[in-house]
């Protein structure tokens, strides 16, 4: 399955946008304004502790995350907050969704948790044509 196949799973069967839909949308949108984008990201969760994490999410060997290690590997950055204004829900709904999809972006767009020079060029793309699907 691909990521665009991937992230439009996350829009429930009735074709009307869950919490995660939004957030993946909210997410993209903010991850195009976030110092370094998913390096970024990348480099926060290091910084915080996390690299276990974020290898084993480039190597696609953890599908998921808790929220409590969202909150960890972004504390301090706002990027929590800003995807959650971005989706129009809370930054507790974004920490239990991002669980799911930053795992996901990760392992797409920085296979063994580093960025390819062209991943953040198709991560532009990629989120214009999901921000498309779910706005």
């Amino acid at each position: 399955m691909g990521f665009m196949d991937e992230m439009g799973s996350l829009v429930g069967q009735s074709g009307e946008m869950g919490d995660r839909a939004k957030v993946a949308g909210g997410l993209m949108e903010a991850l195009g304004q976030h110092p370094g984008g998913i390096q970024g990201v990348i480099d926060s969760f290091r910084q915080n502790g996390m690299e276990q994490h974020v290898n084993a999410w480039g190597s696609g060997e953890q599908q998921t995350a808790t929220p409590e290690q969202v909150q960890q590997g972004l504390g301090g950055t706002g990027l929590i907050e800003r995807t959650a204004q971005n989706a129009g829900v809370s930054p507790e709904v974004v920490q239990m969704a991002m669980a799911t999809i930053l795992p996901m972006v990760i392992r797409h767009f920085a296979p063994g948790g580093q960025v390819a020079p062209q991943g953040e060029g198709q991560f532009g793309g990629m989120a214009q044509q999901l921000l498309s699907r779910f706005l």
